[in-house]
């Protein structure tokens, strides 16, 4: 198990209220790098969506850098973690990051192809999961990532697989919504036309920081 602990010097404010309702028991970020962006590819002439470039950064280490500096522990599933799998989904790979973090107090399933979500999101989530098996960030109704989930839910993520992610353990557990003022929550980068509108929301980030 890789799973790894950003140490930061400031907190949030958010994330120092996090510290004190659960001090210890932190659920853990994994981080979905293992799909095939067969859509992105197939528009883009074969570039893989992860690598594509966002203001100097590529999609991944955008969406990494949010993961970081939320101060959560995270482990990245990636393509190797699950090559012996024909044709693997997105089950498969969230199956494979739990089973890697078995003992974590729950798990926040991120796909790395949100490259702008926010710390502060993935914090709320995670606070979430006090009082919630399920939690989900909705912004202005839409659902978005990460997913949380409580430990409770462990066996049902361990035994997913094929390409319908959680969706079996959803139907179970209905989710909480949890309604966040993170656009970022929702624009994953499946197309080129989807990294176009994401750099559009950057810019107007840059913009309102002016």
């Amino acid at each position: 198990m890789h799973v790894k602990m950003s140490i930061k010097v400031r907190f949030t404010r958010l994330f120092s209220e996090y510290s004190v309702l659960m001090p210890i028991h932190l659920p853990t970020v994994i981080v979905l790098a293992a799909g095939r962006s067969a859509r992105f590819r197939a528009a883009s002439g074969g570039q893989d969506k992860l690598q594509a470039l966002l203001d100097h950064r590529s999609v991944r280490e955008h969406t990494m850098a949010a993961v970081q500096a939320s101060g959560l522990p995270w482990h990245v599933v990636e393509s190797a973690h699950t090559a012996h799998i024909a044709l693997p989904g997105m089950g498969d790979s969230i199956a494979t990051g739990v089973r890697a973090c078995a003992q974590a107090a729950g798990w926040l399933i991120l796909p790395a192809d949100l490259p702008l979500v926010q710390p502060a999101t993935l914090l709320a989530v995670a606070q979430a999961l006090a009082n919630h098996l399920v939690a989900q960030p909705t912004y202005q109704g839409q659902r978005g990532h990460p997913v949380g989930f409580a430990a409770t839910c462990g066996p049902d993520l361990m035994a997913l697989t094929g390409d319908q992610g959680a969706r079996a353990v959803l139907q179970a557990h209905a989710p909480y919504a949890l309604a966040v003022e993170d656009a970022g929550c929702i624009h994953d980068v499946d197309t080129p036309e989807a990294l176009e509108a994401v750099r559009r929301l950057l810019a107007r980030r840059a913009e309102a920081r002016v």
